[in-house]
């Protein structure tokens, strides 16, 4: 563990000869234990190593200093490790899930926030704010597939007392949605905003009624909320600026196809990528600004030129 480890995440003995156990041999249990825990003692001796809760059971270590003369065996498994997560990651282009397991990895490999820092490049809205105990309600009848009763305000502002039975929970934005089955109907599967509830209890005496076959994916994507999911389009844009640099060398797909725009022209790229049709898509068309030309499909095309022309009708009346 890292120097900068909280002391409820450093690893105790147990933890530590489930990961070692090969540098230990075949020996029985007890003899392992008593093996690892000279060599703890040793490191703790040798100030290389510490206990986080002195008299604690059991006893927890972290490092004292990083130190370059790693143990040979642990430095090997870490790497092993490390190899096994890039090589998932990399061909998938999911390095954003790969920052994520190294910053909250319990063990080995981990970095902590002071060597690793992931920096989104789009505005971030604050999440919406919550009720008291309303997240945990949710959570809790979502682990143990027990009902939740809940208070909830519609758009409308009117307030109805129900009884879900969730199925999932999904993130979108900074606004949790939960998907859930409404009192006694079989269908439709409904979607309530979280920061909508007033109240909530998970019923622990009424298990929650599961529907068949329900698959998470295919709910994102059925169009009632925009997860990002939509039609695909053969987009084609020109593209100048900082924006050149970015989807050069981070494509809007991975069979995006580009080329460069002839001396002439007013933009440095040209760019062919099939994508679905969102509002995520076009928030990012319109945020680029200047810097990105729609040439197709052309309804899309009319889209934005729409909207620029409105904003820039808002700004001049300003």
């Amino acid at each position: 563990m890292s120097p900068n480890t909280a002391p409820d995440r450093c690893p105790d003995g147990l933890r530590l000869l489930a990961i070692l156990g090969e540098v230990y041999g075949d020996g029985s249990a007890p003899a392992r234990r008593r093996a690892l825990q000279l060599d703890l003692d040793e490191l703790v001796k040798t100030g290389r190593i510490e206990a986080v809760n002195p008299g604690g059971k059991p006893l927890r270590y972290r490092r004292v200093l990083e130190e370059p003369d790693e143990d040979p065996a642990i430095w090997h498994w870490t790497l092993e490790q490390l190899r096994a997560l890039a090589a998932e990651a990399v061909p998938r282009r999911q390095l954003d899930r790969l920052w994520r397991q190294l910053l909250t990895n319990a063990d080995e490999p981990r970095l902590d926030e002071s060597r690793l820092r992931v920096v989104p490049d789009t505005f971030r809205l604050q999440p919406a704010e919550l009720e008291p105990g309303i997240l945990a309600a949710v959570i809790q009848s979502l682990i143990q597939r027990r009902a939740l009763q809940v208070v909830y305000v519609k758009a409308s502002g009117e307030r109805t007392q129900v009884c879900l039975h969730p199925q999932a929970l999904v993130q979108r934005g900074p606004i949790s949605y939960l998907f859930a089955l409404k009192n006694a109907e079989d269908e439709p599967l409904r979607l309530y905003a979280l920061h909508r509830m007033v109240r909530a209890e998970s019923l622990t005496e009424i298990p929650v009624r599961v529907v068949p076959d329900f698959d998470l994916d295919q709910a994102i994507g059925d169009g009632r909320v925009d997860f990002g999911q939509g039609d695909l389009i053969d987009l084609e844009l020109r593209v100048r600026g900082y924006l050149t640099e970015v989807v050069r060398y981070c494509p809007l797909a991975a069979e995006q196809r580009h080329e460069d725009e002839p001396p002439e022209s007013e933009f440095e790229l040209r760019l062919w990528a099939r994508v679905p049709s969102t509002g995520q898509l076009l928030r990012w068309l319109l945020g680029a600004g200047n810097n990105v030309e729609v040439i197709a499909p052309l309804d899309l095309r009319r889209i934005v030129a729409a909207q620029a022309r409105k904003t820039a009708a808002m700004y001049r009346g300003g």
